[in-house]
């Protein structure tokens, strides 16, 4: 393969966004050096607007993997990607409507809190590792993948821009804490959208105008966007995305630590749910981006595919490609679509980083010294990231060394990720779910998924459902590239054809699924939680949309719990101390933590304020 190289203002572009990113570190590190707490670093003191928060959310959302991969996918599958708009929407609908009110008001700083609080310690624990060894793999991969396809397309250094990731996302995080990533975030984000412009652009100009992409789009039958078939085995259609996506996107968005912890950093939940809104327009935008520059791709490359021509070895090496090639002749633009794609890994590294370390540090070393001094609190906070950030770089050098196995780790992000919110349901949604119900659904929910994810990769589903559209080679040089014959789909069991031909982005569903039937089914052998002793605010009472007509039955659905008294309200609007009874939150655990203020609420914006949460630990 040609590998085009770099000019020298490609690599001034591409610095530029490393050199501003430690800068907005060091910036903070300075401007907030008297405000030394550990809230000030994790959550950012709980002041912050929505802007930023909507922006940086958009930024890590969208890693370099999506950056790379969803412009190939659609070149290859056609545009039938962009129903993720569907799924997206539901996304943010069900966290800042659902889940995002009970992590807010109960003014926790780690998601897994809650847990502790609903069920028990051991749930959490399990929950917390679980999240730390699914973020630390994914992270590295992240970080990882996207070098790797511009390294063999560009000739940029691998493992300079890899060490160089890892060190700068390191470092701002490890600085600033929760605002440098949030600013930072906000700042690549707009280098992200700016790169995916430049490439549109020039890329329209190349084929012609809009008009002719989507003509050759449309000949090439990559328009066919909505495909009813209900088949689950089916790759991509209408249902599996928008069902299945939101599945998929939700395990890893709406309860998940990193993209909660900077909703509770805003200052109100009004400020909170804006962002997450504001964060639906950046989803959008970046979604349509990446559909357009997949189908301008197809259009350059109609009669010459690189891919199967042999001329690139991978599919995401696509867009690193077809961005080489279009702006040959513009030296510095290339660069600037390599910082897009590295913005992207930045975000999702930095957030990742600040996230472990608010797990561990909450749910690991503050219940092991509750009584530590803010100064010493915060320095062990910076030391986690400094920690984690180690880790993650070394993850990336593992990942070298997988092979194959990455596309499967790229997967354990959706693997763990639909479990985990089959647990945050049970607690959420079911009063009369216990602690052990709890802990054997994610069991049973990692177990399930982690089954048909790791067969269908042993077993890949034939052809005849991931449905590839037809890519031609008649107009390429001829070349030396011998045509790799697919292994034969001989000697699969019986299984491989149906349940591990389901399509990927039901994997999270299945976890859900298993997670909350185990749930419940082991809460009714084991006798069920009693609705009194769970307090209010960790509920979610959203059978009063379906009950709305009759008192008795809104009050039968709430399983024991005191939603009609008044008290959780009262506490609310007054500003009050809640104090539930006897600590049964914690009655199964073996030391127990009681919230003694609820999160403040101003009438005037009908919205709950972040008011610090005291906690008291009882020996």
């Amino acid at each position: 393969m040609e590998v085009k190289t770099f000019s020298v203002w490609d690599y001034v572009v591409f610095a530029a966004l490393f050199i501003i990113s430690s800068g907005i570190g060091v910036f903070f590190a300075i401007k907030e050096r008297k405000k030394a707490t550990s809230r000030e670093f994790l959550v950012g003191g709980r002041q912050m607007s929505f802007g930023p928060v909507a922006l940086s959310l958009t930024a890590s959302f969208m890693s370099a993997v999506t950056i790379l991969g969803t412009p190939a996918d659609v070149y290859r599958f056609g545009a039938s990607f962009s129903v993720f708009f569907i799924a997206y929407t539901f996304v943010v609908i069900f966290t800042s409507e659902l889940f995002l009110p009970v992590f807010y008001r109960s003014g926790i700083t780690s998601t897994y809190e809650y847990l502790q609080l609903r069920f028990s310690k051991p749930v959490r624990y399990a929950a917390t590792v679980i999240y730390i060894v699914q973020t630390i793999l994914y992270t590295g991969v992240v970080v990882y993948a996207p070098a790797l396809a511009l390294n063999q397309v560009t000739g940029f250094d691998l493992w300079g821009s890899v060490f160089a990731t890892g060190i700068v996302c390191t470092f701002y995080c490890t600085l600033g804490g929760l605002k440098a990533v949030v600013w930072t975030d906000a700042f690549q984000m707009v280098v992200m959208v700016v790169g995916f412009l430049t490439v549109l652009v020039q890329g329209s100009i190349h084929a012609g105008g809009l008009h002719n992409v989507l003509e050759h789009s449309a000949n090439g039958s990559r328009l066919n966007i909505f495909d009813f078939d209900i088949d689950p085995l089916r790759r991509h259609t209408f249902w599996t995305i928008s069902v299945g996506g939101t599945f998929t996107w939700l395990g890893i968005y709406g309860v998940n630590q990193s993209t909660i912890q900077r909703c509770i950093s805003c200052k109100t939940e009004k400020h909170a749910k804006l962002a997450l809104y504001f964060n639906l327009l950046g989803l959008w935008i970046i979604l349509v981006c990446a559909v357009l520059s997949g189908l301008i791709m197809y259009s350059h490359f109609r009669d010459c595919d690189p891919w199967t021509s042999g001329i690139i070895s991978a599919p995401d090496q696509l867009m690193p490609y077809f961005v080489m090639e279009i702006f040959a002749t513009m030296p510095g633009l290339p660069g600037l679509f390599v910082a897009c794609a590295f913005s992207g890994t930045l975000s999702t590294v930095a957030a990742s980083i600040n996230a472990l370390a608010t797990v561990t540090f909450e749910d690991f070393v503050k219940c092991w010294f509750p009584h530590l001094s803010d100064k010493l609190s915060t320095w062990i906070s910076k030391g986690l990231c400094l920690l984690f950030g180690m880790i993650c770089t070394s993850m990336a050098v593992a990942a070298s060394l997988l092979g194959g196995v990455i596309q499967a780790a790229l997967s354990i992000h959706g693997m763990c990720g639909g479990p985990m919110l089959g647990l945050f349901s049970l607690g959420i949604l079911f009063p009369f779910v216990n602690w052990k119900g709890a802990l054997g659904g994610i069991l049973t929910g990692i177990t399930l998924s982690f089954w048909v994810a790791i067969g269908a990769f042993i077993y890949p589903a034939p052809a005849s459902k991931t449905w590839p559209l037809p890519l031609s080679t008649d107009q390429c040089a001829p070349s030396n590239v011998t045509e790799v014959v697919s292994p034969g789909m001989s000697n699969r069991p019986a299984i491989a054809e149906t349940w591990y031909s389901l399509s990927y982005l039901y994997y999270s569903a299945v976890g859900w699924l298993g997670c909350m039937a185990a749930g419940v089914i082991i809460s009714c052998i084991t006798g069920f939680q009693s609705g009194r002793d769970v307090p209010p605010l960790l509920i979610r009472p959203v059978c009063n949309l379906f009950c709305f007509w009759s008192k008795k039955y809104r009050t039968l659905c709430w399983c024991g719990v005191q939603h009609g008294s008044g008290t959780e309200q009262e506490n609310l609007e007054q500003g009050s101390t809640w104090k539930p009874g006897a600590e049964p939150v914690l009655q199964n655990g073996l030391g127990r933590e009681s919230l003694v203020h609820v999160p403040g609420y101003a009438p005037k914006d009908k919205s709950h304020d972040s008011m610090v949460v005291e906690k008291i630990t009882h020996f």
